[in-house]
């Protein structure tokens, strides 16, 4: 930081080089307790500069990553019928399958082609924010005849719970915290595996409609992992779209709006979208760890600067999350009264 009364010549000034790639952190030392100081400051240079990063050593079976592909593939190609008959608007928590176009992550310019199927924590009625009668949370909607879908999904559900909650260690760590901060903050989270699947476009392809239009995720952070065929874009400070491939045995992981909130902008949110130029059947699935229905994302204060005041104002984590899926689910809008 420059002080207001100090100028400093033009050839002694320095620049915020735009990143060119997105970098890789192994976070096994992370898992084993071997070198967690090392990797939270590997995760915070990757948050404060870039906003994504790919992580290896994560401990996930390949197998079970291999599996959920598997699975997620089969469902998509059910009739749409079927597909349609666990439609999310037959949720009342947001659950189950949504057809293409029905989300639109930049509504203003962008149509998504993509078709989704939403997997929650699985509450029953006796859960305590069942019977507070909070909005986003209740059981799933699983498709007929599918009990190895359903296995499938909540083993990896599990696994991406567990990696999230120790990610979220290391980053307290890079925040100067201590390392169970988040803990009570995202121990009941508004997590969700997402099975994605894009269609292949052909001819020339326009913003109009994309796989995913520019948009920053929600909550706090994102495990994705990706297909062979590529097509995910990150966007850095010069506006360039920088291309984020697939690396065997990697998770993309990405910074969300909360957790940009929690730290004033210090951990970027960085834009993101999809466009598949494979000629193939793309499929993503990424896991969103929200925290929360009642955390309150409020400035740290230890990302504020003296005198400063916070550059966002405090939201509950649930209702900003709905607020989200409000303003990009064309079934929620549909569901609102004129």
């Amino acid at each position: 930081m420059v002080d207001a009364a100090v100028t400093i010549a033009d050839n002694l000034l320095g620049r915020v080089v735009p990143f060119r790639e997105i970098p890789v952190v192994d976070v096994a030392g992370l898992l084993d307790g071997t070198d967690t100081v090392e990797v939270a400051n590997a995760l915070r240079h990757a948050a404060e500069t870039v906003g994504f990063l790919y992580v290896a050593g994560h401990g996930v079976p390949d197998d079970l990553v291999a599996a959920m592909f598997a699975e997620s593939r089969a469902f998509f190609d059910r009739p749409l019928d079927e597909k349609m008959a666990v439609h999310i608007k037959n949720s009342p928590v947001h659950r189950g399958y949504f057809p293409l176009f029905e989300e639109n992550t930049d509504p203003a310019l962008t149509a998504d082609l993509k078709e989704g199927f939403d997997i929650g924590r699985d509450l029953g009625p006796d859960a305590p924010e069942v019977q507070r009668g909070l909005p986003l949370h209740g059981p799933n909607q699983w498709p007929e005849n599918a009990i190895g879908f359903r296995t499938t999904a909540e083993r990896y559900f599990a696994a991406m719970r567990d990696l999230a909650s120790s990610l979220m260690r290391a980053i307290a760590l890079a925040l100067d915290l201590r390392p169970d901060w988040f803990a009570d903050k995202t121990d009941r989270p508004l997590a969700q595996v997402r099975l994605l699947h894009y269609p292949p476009q052909t001819g020339h392809v326009e913003s109009q409609t994309m796989g995913c239009g520019a948009h920053t995720d929600y909550g706090c952070l994102t495990i994705l992992a990706q297909d062979p065929n590529g097509g995910l874009q990150v966007r850095n400070t010069a506006g360039e779209w920088i291309a984020a491939p697939p690396i065997p045995g990697a998770f993309v992981v990405n910074i969300g709006d909360q957790l940009a909130r929690w730290t004033n902008g210090r951990f970027q949110a960085t834009p993101h979208r999809v466009i598949n130029a494979s000629g193939r059947e793309r499929y993503s699935i990424p896991f969103f760890f929200d925290p929360n229905w009642d955390a309150e994302i409020a400035c740290l204060p230890n990302c504020l600067e003296p005198g400063a005041t916070p550059r966002f104002p405090p939201v509950l984590a649930g209702p900003y999350l709905q607020s989200r899926f409000d303003a990009t689910f064309k079934y929620r809008q549909d569901a609102t009264p004129a």
